[in-house]
């Protein structure tokens, strides 16, 4: 038997919610038999199991301490994966449910507060030995908080490929003890958890050894998933606009200056002075001429 333990510090992170639609679709996928395991005392998925209709998944109210011996009457009882639900609080007991998982499931809603409590969440996971993977949980859709979330969580560990994004039918499924995939099949909330699914059944496999646990449908569309592709809408270019004829005003043409080479040469026109010399100061005669 498998172990898929749902752990975070914070609060209203999904945990409830995301254990039992895990195990739902678990036993869609051909898994079971699943058990759900309620280690919280509010007991928020015992009041959603005890609504539901459905026989399975099966259910199992346990106290953290007595986890280990109940884990070892439902491994021999034929169960094949137990989802353990966990109180929002970092405890000793909390270790205890973290050192029997085979992987730890952290949802993570795209905020500072969710970003911060990962921590203490990631450390008993470090300390027990048991991977972790991160979901990105209450996403807004084409939020850039959402990626850059995605990319925080990355530094502590690996980050499930398939984000939850916020929608109404994930809380409407649950009122009647059902999940989104069981109201709405064919919506995109439905999707998105089946493909997470999808994603931990293939974890799960990889980290145990168990061949039986493969998935049927290799998540190979997980490497680009995340891509967004290039739509099919040409882009039209913008239409032609009929601007009014402006007139321009003409410019004056620059006045004539005739050219240089039709004025007549300067030296040419040039007539010495003819007349007597007019040196009257002493300097200016030569020395010949001055009185002595």
């Amino acid at each position: 038997m498998h172990v898929l333990v749902m752990a975070s510090q914070k609060g209203g992170s999904g945990k409830t919610t995301l254990s039992g639609h895990l195990a739902v679709e678990a036993e869609a996928a051909g898994i079971g038999p699943v058990a759900l395991i309620d280690t919280d005392p509010q007991g928020s998925l015992s009041h959603w199991w005890n609504a539901r209709q459905a026989a399975v998944p099966h259910f199992a109210k346990v106290g953290m301490l007595d986890l280990g011996d109940a884990l070892k009457h439902l491994r021999d009882a034929g169960m094949r994966l137990a989802v353990i639900d966990t109180p929002p609080a970092i405890t000793a007991s909390i270790a205890q449910v973290v050192a029997h998982a085979d992987l730890v499931v952290v949802p993570t809603r795209p905020s500072p507060h969710d970003l911060r409590a990962v921590g203490a969440t990631v450390d008993i996971a470090e300390r027990a030995g048991k991977p972790v993977i991160f979901v990105v949980n209450g996403a807004t859709p084409r939020a850039r908080i959402t990626g850059e979330a995605a990319i925080a969580l990355s530094q502590h560990g690996t980050v499930a490929p398939v984000t939850l994004h916020h929608r109404v039918d994930f809380a409407a499924s649950m009122v009647d003890g059902r999940t989104v995939g069981e109201v709405v099949a064919k919506s995109q909330s439905a999707k998105e958890v089946r493909d997470l699914w999808l994603y931990v059944q293939d974890r799960l496999s990889r980290l145990t050894g168990d061949i039986q646990l493969l998935p049927d449908v290799k998540p190979t569309h997980f490497a680009t998933g995340a891509l967004s592709a290039l739509g099919d809408e040409r882009i039209e270019p913008p239409p032609e606009v009929e601007l009014p004829p402006v007139e321009l005003p003409v410019p004056e043409p620059p006045p004539f200056l005739p050219e240089r080479r039709f004025q007549p040469e300067r030296r040419a026109s040039f007539t010495p002075y003819a007349g007597p010399e007019r040196r009257a100061h002493p300097f200016g005669r030569r020395a010949a001429e001055r009185p002595q």
